[in-house]
């Protein structure tokens, strides 16, 4: 068992319930409490939500910057399997919402069947999507360009967070959320998605195909640098080949701090909408 004690006790809260579940799949450089606003919002719409972290995780930021080296070696099955493992234990299939990394987890999850719907936010891309724009290099250069960060967690400095996740914002806000929820993050799975189409044992494998997966919201940032529209639109465009329904949605204006930045609450609108709409019998039940 990978869970902690306070994940088995938001399971345990979760199943007391009697709702439906949300699970929150966050990415890199950041911690599951960057969804404590998302999971308030869902809370009071009428659904329960858990959110796990990645294993291994700190219990604060403050833990997490005084030991960096606690996010190294992670690997996206590692990750995906520790989200499984919860949500096995959910009394009711939930739903999954993902950012970044967590988005392409979340779609893992769905491929694997075990979402009732998914919404993937600014999603890593999985194995067949070719589109690398070079924003995408660039905000990855902190990690690629450094073998340190295969065995080592890498901490962004605040010019590279600006380029990946706050170049749509100002630089006084751009700082607070550098401030308060960035941390450090594992290299392996950017060096897992860069060698995915080379990589017939990929671990970003995802089964698009599976007539289990449910309804699919995929959502994109106009503006963002480290997951641009085109490899989220082109994720979209294998997707849509499932026979469930398949969405797109791109935010105007929105870089890839879209989940925790000031227009935060538009985007898990975005979300909690498609959820209501696609689970509302398992939502009433």
């Amino acid at each position: 068992m990978t869970l902690t004690a306070n994940e088995l006790a938001e399971v345990e809260r979760a199943n007391a319930s009697g709702r439906l579940p949300v699970a929150f799949v966050h990415g890199l450089w950041l911690l599951s409490s960057s969804w404590d606003r998302w999971r308030a919002m869902f809370e009071e719409a009428g659904f329960t939500t858990i959110a796990p972290g990645w294993p291994d995780d700190p219990e604060s930021i403050d833990d997490a910057r005084a030991n960096p080296d606690a996010f190294a070696s992670k690997m996206v099955q590692e990750v995906t399997d520790h989200y499984l493992e919860a949500i096995a234990r959910l009394d009711a299939k939930p739903a999954v919402i993902g950012h970044s990394f967590g988005g392409l987890i979340a779609q893992k999850i769905a491929g694997a069947g075990a979402s009732v719907a998914t919404v993937a936010i600014d999603p890593a891309p999985f194995q067949g999507v070719l589109s690398v724009p070079l924003s995408s290099i660039k905000s990855s250069a902190p990690v690629v360009g450094n073998l340190r960060s295969l065995k080592h967690g890498v901490t962004l400095s605040f010019e590279q967070f600006q380029y990946g996740w706050a170049n749509a914002l100002d630089e006084d806000e751009a700082r607070a959320l550098y401030d308060e929820f960035h941390v450090a993050a594992a290299g392996n799975p950017i060096f897992q998605v860069i060698t995915a189409n080379l990589n017939p044992f990929t671990e970003t494998k995802v089964d698009t195909n599976n007539p289990e997966r449910g309804p699919l919201l995929i959502i994109g940032g106009e503006k963002d640098h480290t997951v641009p529209v085109t490899p989220t639109e082109s994720a979209y465009k294998i997707q849509s080949k499932n026979p469930g329904l398949t969405e797109f949605v791109v935010m105007p204006d929105r870089g890839h701090s879209l989940t925790i930045d000031h227009g935060w609450s538009e985007v898990a609108q975005a979300a909690l909408d498609f959820l209501v709409r696609t689970t509302a019998p398992a939502t009433a039940g």
